[in-house]
C-alpha cells in the first residue's frame, strides 16, 4: 500500500516542472500538459499534508452548561420556555444530543416552541479544500453568566439601545452618552477602549483595534461615494424610524424566546440618511449580505487609487498588468472565499463549543431578577447600574430594546458572524492595499463626517491630529459592521472582538495556501494584524 508520504516522495522525484518555466512545446502538446498536472498535484498535496500537519487550537467553553442545570445561562431561542422565559431542560438536551451526533436527522429532533427554525447548525461539522480546517481554530471562552466582564457587556448594551438615536457628532455633549462614557468608565471589568484610562466621547462604542480612535466614528469606508458599476451610490442608506425599539413588553419577548413567528417588518424613515447615529448602522446590518461592505470598500480604494500592497509584484516595473492575479478581480472575489470559511468556523464555535446565550436572553434574566421572579447569580454591578435603571424608566421593564422586530437570529452569540466576515475581508483588502497610506492622501480624499439629521455631509477635523490611515479605516469599517450588531442588541462585545480574530486567522491561512499558487515572483504580502504586529503571508 503506497502511504501519503512515500507518494509524496514518488512525486517529487520524477522531477517536477516549476509553474514558472517557459514553455518548451507548441500549445496543446500532452507531454506539457502531463507536466503541468503532476505539478498542480504536487501543490494541492503539499497544501493538505500541511493543513493535516497544523496543530489544532485548544477550545473550551466557559462552563455555564454545566454549572446551571436549567442552561440558563445559554442560547435557547425558538425551543419552549415557561412563563419566566426558562428553557425546557428536556428539549434543551435533545439539542445537545443532535449536536453531539453531528447529525442533520438527529437535530431534527429536536422539539421546537413555534415556527421559527434553528439556523444551520450543520455548518459547523463542514470541511473545505483551502485554509485552516474550520474545527483547528478556537476562540477562549465566553465571558461567564455570573462574571463582572458579562455584566459589563450588558451595561454597555443597555446604553447603546438607549443611545440608538443620538448623533455620533454630539456624543461629546449629549447627556445619555456623556452619563454612558462615566458609568462604563467606572467598571474596572469593561474592557472596551480607553483614553488615560478613562471611557471618553471619543472611546464610546468603539472597536479596540489599530485606528479605531482616529477620526469620526463612521469609517470614511462607508461614508465615501462610488460607482457600482454604471450605479453612482452617494453612501446614503434606508434606515430605521427614530424609537423604533421592540421587545420591550413580557409578552411579546416571551414569544419571540418560543420562536413564535412572523414578525412585522421594521419601521423605516422615509428619508435616505447617511451614517449619523447607532440606529443606522444597526439597519444596514439587518440586511447586508456577507462581504457586501468589504467589496463596496474595495471598489472605493480601487476608485481613490490606493496603493498596492508592498508585495504585489506588480509594483516592479515591467510590460505587463495585474488582473486574475494581483489585480482587482483577484481581491475582490477573494473576500468571498475568506469569508464564507470564516463565516463555518464561527458556526462550528456557536453551537459546537460555546452556544453562548444572546443579550436578549440576559435581559429576560435581568427582568425575572428585579420582578423578584427568580434568583439569577447574575453579577450586582449591572442590576445596580445607572443604564438598566434607564431603560426601566423609558420602557417599562428591564428588557433589552431591540432594533429588529424578530430580535435575534436563531443560533448562539459567539463568536460573531458579521466579525468573522469582517476579520477575513479585511486581512483581504490588507493584502490589496498599502495600509500605511494616509487616508487624506488618496485623490484629495478628506475626511468627512455625517451631520447631525444624516442629510449632508461636512468637513471633519481632528483636535487630536491622529493619523486616520487605510489600515485604520479598514479596522473602523471592521468594529461599524460588528457593532452595529451590539447597537441593534443582537450581540455582546465579546463576539466582535473574538470573531475578528477568527475571521483573520482564516484569511491568513487561505493567503498561506494560495502563495504557492503564483506564476508571478512573489514574496508574499505585508500585513498588518488586528493586534498591530505585521506578518507577511
Amino acid at each position: 500500500m503506497v502511504s501519503r508520504r512515500s507518494f509524496l516522495g514518488a512525486v517529487g522525484a520524477a522531477g517536477l516542472a516549476p509553474l514558472g518555466r517557459a514553455l518548451k512545446d507548441p500549445p496543446g502538446r500532452t507531454e506539457s500538459g502531463a507536466d503541468r498536472a503532476r505539478a498542480a498535484l504536487s501543490i494541492r498535496e503539499r497544501a493538505a499534508v500541511r493543513e493535516f500537519e497544523a496543530p489544532g487550537e485548544a477550545e473550551s467553553a466557559n462552563g455555564d452548561e454545566r454549572r446551571y442545570p436549567g442552561f440558563i445561562g445559554n442560547f435557547s431561542k425558538g425551543l419552549p420556555h415557561n412563563g419566566i422565559g426558562e428553557v425546557d431542560p428536556a428539549a434543551y438536551r435533545v439539542l445537545l444530543g443532535g449536536l453531539a451526533a453531528e447529525s442533520a436527522a438527529a437535530l431534527d429532533a429536536v422539539r421546537l416552541g413555534g415556527d421559527q427554525k434553528l439556523v444551520n447548525p450543520m455548518s459547523g461539522m463542514a470541511f473545505d479544500l483551502e485554509g485552516r480546517d474550520i474545527q483547528k481554530l478556537a476562540a477562549p471562552p465566553a465571558p461567564a453568566l455570573a462574571s463582572a466582564q458579562r455584566a459589563a457587556e450588558m451595561v454597555e448594551l443597555y446604553w447603546m439601545a438607549l443611545c440608538r438615536d443620538v448623533a455620533f457628532a454630539d456624543y461629546a455633549d449629549h447627556p445619555l452618552s456623556k452619563a454612558a462614557a462615566i458609568e462604563l468608565g467606572g467598571l474596572g471589568a469593561f474592557d472596551g477602549p480607553r483614553r488615560g484610562g478613562r471611557v471618553t466621547a471619543q472611546c464610546l462604542f468603539r472597536g479596540v483595534t489599530p485606528g479605531d480612535l482616529a477620526g469620526p466614528y463612521v469609517s470614511q469606508l462607508f461614508l465615501t461615494p462610488f460607482a457600482y458599476g454604471q450605479y453612482l451610490l452617494d453612501g446614503r442608506i434606508a434606515t430605521f424610524a427614530p424609537a423604533s425599539d421592540w421587545m420591550t413588553e413580557i409578552s411579546a419577548w416571551l414569544a419571540c424566546q418560543n420562536g413564535q413567528g412572523p414578525f412585522g417588518p421594521p419601521r423605516f424613515d422615509p428619508e435616505p440618511r447617511y451614517f449619523r447615529c447607532g440606529r443606522d448602522i444597526a439597519a444596514y446590518v439587518h440586511s447586508d449580505q456577507a462581504c457586501e461592505a468589504f467589496y463596496n470598500a474595495g471598489l472605493r480604494l480601487y476608485a481613490l487609487n490606493a496603493p498596492a500592497n508592498p508585495g504585489n509584484p506588480y509594483l516592479q516595473p515591467q510590460k505587463q498588468s495585474p488582473f486574475a492575479t494581483f489585480g482587482i478581480p483577484h481581491f475582490l472575489t477573494l473576500q468571498a472565499e475568506a469569508a464564507l470559511r470564516a463565516v463555518k468556523a464561527v458556526f462550528y464555535q456557536k453551537w459546537f463549543v460555546h452556544r453562548t446565550l444572546r443579550p436578549e436572553e440576559f435581559g429576560g434574566l435581568v427582568q425575572a431578577v428585579m420582578a423578584r421572579r427568580a434568583d439569577y447569580p447574575l453579577h450586582p454591578s449591572v442590576l445596580a447600574s445607572e443604564a438598566a435603571a434607564a431603560v426601566a424608566a423609558k420602557f417599562g421593564s428591564y428588557l433589552h430594546p431591540q432594533a429588529f422586530p424578530e430580535g435575534c437570529p436563531q443560533h448562539p452569540s459567539y463568536t460573531q458572524a458579521h466579525g468573522g466576515v469582517a476579520g477575513a475581508c479585511a486581512t483581504i483588502l490588507k493584502a490589496a492595499f498599502d495600509g500605511t497610506a494616509p487616508w487624506e492622501a488618496l485623490g484629495g480624499a478628506g475626511l468627512k463626517v455625517a451631520s447631525p439629521d444624516g442629510l449632508t455631509l461636512a468637513d471633519y477635523s481632528d483636535a487630536d491630529g491622529a493619523l486616520v490611515s487605510v489600515n485604520g479605516e479598514i479596522n473602523k469599517l471592521c468594529s461599524n459592521l460588528a457593532l452595529a450588531r451590539n447597537f441593534a442588541g443582537v450581540h455582546w462585545r465579546s463576539d466582535y472582538e473574538q470573531g475578528l480574530l477568527l475571521g483573520e486567522a482564516m484569511a491568513l491561512t487561505i493567503l498561506a495556501d494560495q502563495r504557492r499558487t503564483y506564476g508571478e515572483a512573489f514574496t508574499g504580502f505585508v500585513i498588518t494584524k488586528f493586534d498591530g504586529t505585521t506578518v507577511t503571508v
